[in-house]
């Protein structure tokens, strides 16, 4: 069996996780390459050193005794391991990562490597509607499977974090040169209303970096921060953030196909994501600030035709 010392983390991990959590994870971060070296030696597993992304976990590269790749993760956050290792389960078999081990004393989970790599295998041609069948899949599993109690609900998200933040914001930031569209935005934030009969396990964190493919360019959807409520929230977030101010029209139109939920009903929630990802990019002076504009104007139109 293979040993090796991992050593601490890079200084741009350490970066992107004293920046998401502030300067107390500081004392995890130290203690990180012993609790991956423990769980690997409990699992009999070998590493292969970091994989160097992210910005909430620390991952390695492993693998078992007879060869097959593993990713090694680490939490910083034992309730968001939690979560995840629970969304995971609930979704196994669909078009997600594996769970082949789980420590909750260690918070932290040997999974199935996608397409043999970190980053996953080739991204398809067909990408868009083959992620949008996956989301579908994903959300079907979420509603025909018994759902664990101890996942956040989406109205608790919205009622006490996005809503508080936004009009913290609005008071806070200079978002004058989209004032209008920041204004007509707003009341759909306010009158958001969820469907329960479309009430599933949310992935919640749609982002392209978050699909990988495997082998057969089938994809797989990993780093949820799982949430249970309406899937027209992932829907638009998929529409907003999948590929920031590109193809925008393509997504909505493909969401709204796919998932039966129409155009009109999808939209609001768009705005409200829009809206919520515009303030924060100018409160944390994000230069996809203006990217984000430009998809929560074109959100705003009363009939959008420019390409987004």
């Amino acid at each position: 069996m293979k040993k090796r010392m991992l050593g601490e983390v890079s200084p741009e991990c350490r970066r992107r996780l004293v920046t998401h959590y502030g300067p107390e994870v500081s004392g995890w971060l130290d203690a990180v390459p012993t609790l991956l070296e423990e769980a690997a030696d409990r699992w009999k597993l070998t590493l292969d050193g970091y994989h160097d992304a992210g910005h909430a976990s620390v991952v390695v590269m492993a693998g078992t005794f007879d060869g097959r790749p593993l990713l090694l993760k680490a939490w910083a956050d034992p309730t968001r391991f939690r979560n995840e290792v629970t969304a995971l389960r609930l979704w196994a078999g669909g078009p997600t990562a594996g769970v082949v081990e789980a420590a909750d004393d260690l918070a932290v989970a040997a999974l199935e490597m996608i397409g043999g790599s970190p980053g996953g295998g080739e991204r398809p041609p067909r990408e868009l509607p083959t992620v949008a069948a996956a989301l579908q899949g994903l959300h079907t599993f979420g509603r025909r499977r018994r759902r664990p109690h101890d996942l956040p609900p989406l109205t608790t998200y919205l009622h006490q974090e996005v809503r508080p933040r936004v009009r913290r914001r609005l008071e806070s930031v200079d978002a004058s040169p989209w004032q209008e569209h920041v204004d007509a935005a707003v009341p759909a934030l306010v009158a958001l209303e969820e469907d329960s009969a479309r009430s599933t396990v949310l992935h919640a964190d749609l982002y392209r970096e978050n699909v990988l493919f495997d082998w057969l360019g089938h994809p797989r959807l990993i780093d949820p921060l799982p949430m249970v409520g309406d899937a027209a929230f992932d829907w638009a977030f998929w529409t907003v953030y999948y590929d920031l101010g590109h193809g925008t029209d393509a997504r909505l139109a493909t969401a709204a196909r796919i998932s039966r939920i129409p155009v009109p009903v999808l939209a609001p929630w768009c705005r409200a994501l829009a809206l919520d990802g515009l303030l924060f990019y100018l409160d944390t002076d994000d230069p996809r600030a203006p990217r984000m504009a430009d998809v929560l104007a074109w959100l705003s139109a009363p009939t959008p035709r420019n390409r987004s």
